[in-house]
């Protein structure tokens, strides 16, 4: 097995020091190490090219690239899936970052056997396989210790490895510049379940999920980190150690393949925190059949079993074609929108208004639309304003209850494409065209 000449002259003389590591418990952040460790690149090599473009085909493209691991107490997971992605993938998929999401005990297994200075499996990984250091700068080494826990057991136990999953994957998604690839290889088996649902989830393009499978007898050989380049005996355990050479061992990839439903997500849930059974209740619904109902009084319509609140004008407007919908009416053409049609809007908004009279802007806004309707410029903006704040809360599920544009481009009509059955009126209508 050559290793490959990645950056030949980067690690032969490095210093014997462990990168910084940050260590995250809930919220608070422990830095275990003050050490800085730079790459002693020879002259010509020290700036790294800038890259133009990325490829969500080719992860290995993107400025960030970040592995996820769950571990149990086997830190060795790290290792042999670095090995298959930087060594055996070609082209190679080299980390910028390293995250862990382990109990407290794997943690500190984790930053014993992997990043202190003996046995430092991390910092000889890159010696024999002559990877930059730039694999482990400073501060981008992330274990994150679910809720100070020893061990995963109860169902409370695995919440709390849900959310924490969850949430590192939907955080490290946010960054378009990213490419993650998240390995299920390690943990209880809930782990590696939670990990790879999670990136169902919030999975763009470029992400990439696998299991690393290693061969007989080094799985689960607490001697064995990743094969060696060169002739290594390590014993296997029990009361009669055998001699096997680590230089044998075999690595496998197994890419998974996996269904991203990304974009089914509401706006409010990609970007903001939520607990995973939270974000599997709201892609849930959205994926139900779509059913509305309006409570034109209090302010909301549901949307399946999701509430928005809406303001007066916005509410109005659904309504306004929610009830034409309900009558079996014809769409509507969107220029110059006066007599009858004015009058239906005008009483939607004015059963929208807790108190029509009270406020200026409610005032105009009726004096307006009784004297001279509705024009397409007003159509479009508060059709605009309502399919935004409905896809903010619901995603992809949004579309069904969006006013939508039926024909050609000069004989549009609009209508809502719900069915009379799928629409309820939670109180009674206020019909006054006045």
């Amino acid at each position: 097995m050559n290793p490959p000449q990645v950056c030949p002259q980067a690690c032969d003389a490095l210093p014997a020091q462990s990168p910084r590591i940050l260590i995250e418990q809930g919220d608070k952040t422990y830095l275990h190490r003050n050490t800085k460790t730079r790459a002693h690149l020879p002259s010509g090599q020290r700036r790294r090219p800038q890259l133009t473009s990325a490829d969500p085909k080719h992860p290995e493209t993107y400025p960030r690239r970040a592995l996820l691991a769950v571990a149990g107490l086997s830190p060795q997971i790290v290792t042999e899936t670095l090995y298959a992605l930087s060594v055996l993938s070609k082209p190679a998929f080299i980390p910028t970052e390293i995250h862990l999401i382990t109990t407290r005990q794997g943690a500190e297994r984790a930053r014993l056997m992997l990043l202190s200075e003996k046995p430092g499996w991390m910092r000889q990984f890159c010696r024999d396989f002559r990877l930059p250091r730039l694999l482990l700068p400073r501060e981008n080494i992330h274990i994150h210790i679910i809720g100070g826990l020893d061990d995963i057991r109860t169902p409370d136990d695995n919440r709390q490895v849900a959310d924490e999953i969850s949430e590192q994957v939907r955080r490290l998604t946010l960054d378009p510049g990213l490419a993650l690839h998240v390995s299920i290889a390690g943990g209880r088996k809930t782990m590696g379940f939670y990990a790879g649902y999670a990136l169902s989830l919030f999975a763009r393009l470029q992400d990439r999920l696998s299991h690393v499978l290693v061969s007989s007898p080094y799985e689960s050989n607490p001697d064995f980190f990743y094969p060696a380049p060169r002739s290594r005996i390590i014993y296997t355990p029990g009361p009669q150690p055998e001699p096997i050479d680590a230089h044998e061992a075999k690595v496998w990839l197994a890419e998974i393949p996996f269904v991203r439903l990304r974009q089914g997500l509401p706006e409010n849930l990609q970007s903001g925190r939520a607990s995973f059974s939270d974000t599997i209740a709201a892609l849930n619904r959205a994926l139900a059949p779509p059913k509305l109902a309006l409570d034109l009084a209090g302010g909301f319509v549901l949307c399946g079993e999701q509430r928005i609140q809406l303001a007066p004008a916005e509410l109005a407007f659904l309504a306004w074609f929610a009830r034409r919908a309900t009558a079996g009416q014809a769409g509507i053409e969107r220029q110059n929108i006066t007599g009858v049609l004015a009058r239906e809007f005008l009483a939607e908004y004015r059963s929208c208004l807790k108190n029509p009279e009270n406020g200026s802007l409610e005032r105009a806004a009726i004096k307006k639309l009784s004297s001279a309707g509705m024009d397409a410029q007003d159509f479009d903006y508060r059709r605009s304003r309502l399919h935004h704040k409905l896809r903010r809360q619901l995603g992809a599920a949004a579309a069904a209850y969006m006013v939508q544009g039926l024909g050609k481009r000069n004989e549009t009509r609009y209508a809502l494409g719900l069915n009379p059955e799928q629409i309820h009126f939670l109180r009674p209508p206020v019909r006054n065209y006045v």
